[in-house]
């Protein structure tokens, strides 16, 4: 009785519980203030009216998704007392502003290291048209070059990165930056410490960067300074507040690794036990990554400290301090002479072309959700995709139907076994949509799918941290890789094509299997689709 109090007490005043109640009870206080005005006051009644009838106008005609609108504009009829400052609450949050406004600077500052080589856009230009236009709006909209001279390995899941990773984390001799959405202690992360921290006695300068939301529901308290104990140069990522504020929802949810320039890790896999199937809190974890090594090291490195800039002690600066160029060395020699040759009839290098790239809520170009777009609508014989989550607006779901109506192979593979169930039923809302246009869909039946890749027609393929869902498109700061014409490709297709096979196809009949319930709670959650 005693254990089971006790356990009952660190939950009930845990950092998480603790700032549940401070949120909740500054929204209660907030809905109370706003009834007692209207019920008070009918000219402040006839003032918030007004003032909602003006808000609606303005979002109507406002330069953003039509599914951001409609949440918006519900309310506002339905509740015109409310509803108006509801909005100026939300979508006024100064500190979520002013931190966007850092981060746009930062990137900025970081674009003059980011240079398109000539010489790759004009082969680009001349041999490749699909890639060439991707590859201009990137550049365009996000800074982000494309690169030759660099060689990818696929990973096809967790254990296999961790394999790969831990040995070249041994070899690091000048630095290495990390950036992930999740650090759990366990087997994995106690490995990667313990080498990070010899790494830090040789004299090389480690940095890692953490999401504020692992810090309140993943770590004890008191981490930070742990690692920074260990001579490791620790930053939390927005560390989330008791505060009812949009700054919630920006979340750093990429996942970078860089040693010394040479190489970068990217993809879905987080750093917790679950990832490489240590434990298995929904069955077999399935989850992808890449490495690439060479120049395209380069954009990385560059994101790594868009942000990292945006939230130490030089975030109020208007300079990159000094030393910046320390971590992005002019030259890849030695993988630049091992992929040098060009492939017969093509001008194209062997290791083909690698585009990283990133996108945020601080960018209002959708960029992410423009690269998915893109291979969708420019896809010919095929693109399969897998993703855990998938919920999403109207451009994209009409792309996945156009794809499909054409006579393009679109397939889907999703979960079977969710890690959020209500994000699930949401899912399985767009299943009959889906289906009646064409599209193929699967559930891995092992368990759960965290992977986000995209492979399409053999010759391109996307492995990041970008799902097929609002967050990722619109809230959270995200990264990807973008390969073309690189042997990879085929490597993507074939784990497809594997992962496939233990999957269990989604017919109409099996969505009308699903309890009543479920079908209702996603129908009803996907008018909040936006905010999830």
């Amino acid at each position: 009785m005693a254990k089971l109090l006790g356990k009952l007490k660190r939950v009930v005043f845990s950092r998480l519980v603790i700032t549940i109640v401070l949120v909740a009870a500054q929204a209660y206080f907030l809905f109370s203030t706003f009834y007692w005005l209207s019920s008070y006051m009918p000219v402040i009644s006839i003032l918030l009216t007004l003032l909602s009838a003006v808000l609606l106008i303005y979002i109507v005609n406002r330069d953003i998704d039509p599914a951001f609108k409609l949440t918006w504009a519900i309310p506002l009829c339905l509740f015109p007392l409310l509803g108006g400052l509801l909005y100026l609450y939300v979508e006024g949050d100064f500190i979520t502003h002013a931190f966007k406004k850092t981060v746009n600077h930062r990137i900025e500052e970081g674009k003059p290291y980011l240079k398109q080589n000539k010489e790759i856009r004009r082969r680009l230009n001349e041999k490749t048209c699909s890639m060439s236009a991707i590859s201009r709006y990137v550049e365009s909209v996000g800074g982000f070059p494309t690169y030759e001279n660099t060689k990818v390995t696929y990973f096809s899941c967790g254990e296999d990165k961790f394999a790969d990773l831990l040995p070249e984390l041994e070899k690091a001799e000048h630095f290495i930056l990390m950036e992930y959405f999740i650090i759990y202690e366990g087997t994995i992360w106690d490995s990667i410490l313990e080498i990070l921290s010899r790494k830090v006695s040789q004299g090389v300068d480690v940095k890692l960067m953490y999401d504020g939301t692992c810090a309140i529901n993943g770590l004890p308290r008191g981490y930070e300074e742990k690692l920074k104990a260990a001579g490791i140069d620790v930053r939390v990522f927005l560390p989330a507040v008791p505060f009812f504020s949009t700054y919630q929802n920006s979340r750093d949810h990429r996942k970078i690794l860089v040693i010394d320039g040479k190489m970068a890790y990217n993809g879905g896999i987080n750093l917790a036990d679950e990832y490489a199937n240590r434990r298995h809190p929904y069955g077999h974890w399935k989850d992808t990554a890449v490495k690439v090594e060479g120049d395209a090291v380069r954009s990385y490195t560059v994101m790594f400290f868009n942000l990292w800039y945006s939230i130490g002690p030089e975030s109020g600066k208007n300079f990159i301090p000094g030393d910046y160029l320390k971590y992005l060395p002019e030259d890849n020699a030695e993988t630049r002479k091992e992929l040098s040759s060009q492939k017969e009839g093509w001008d194209i290098p062997e290791s083909g072309y690698v585009m990283p790239y990133g996108d945020g809520p601080n960018s209002r170009h959708a960029l992410a959700e423009n690269v998915y777009l893109d291979m969708l609508n420019r896809a010919n014989r095929y693109i399969h995709i897998m993703t855990p989550y998938f919920i999403n607006d109207n451009a994209t779901m009409r792309a996945f139907k156009y794809a499909a109506e054409r006579g393009t192979e679109v397939k889907l593979i999703v979960p079977h076994i969710p890690d959020k169930k209500l994000i699930y039923d949401v899912t399985r809302t767009n299943y009959p949509v889906l289906l009646r246009a064409g599209v193929k869909v699967y559930e891995y039946t092992p368990g759960f799918v965290h992977a986000k890749e995209v492979v399409a027609d053999g010759n391109k393929a996307v492995v990041g941290s970008i799902n097929f869902d609002f967050r990722s498109l619109y809230h959270h700061f995200e990264c990807a890789t973008y390969i073309y014409r690189n042997a990879v490709v085929a490597e993507i297709e074939a784990d497809f094509q594997k992962t496939l096979e233990t999957c269990q196809e989604v017919t109409m009949e099996y969505y009308k299997a699903i309890p009543w319930h479920h079908r209702l709670i996603g129908k009803v959650l996907n008018f909040f689709a936006p905010l999830l």
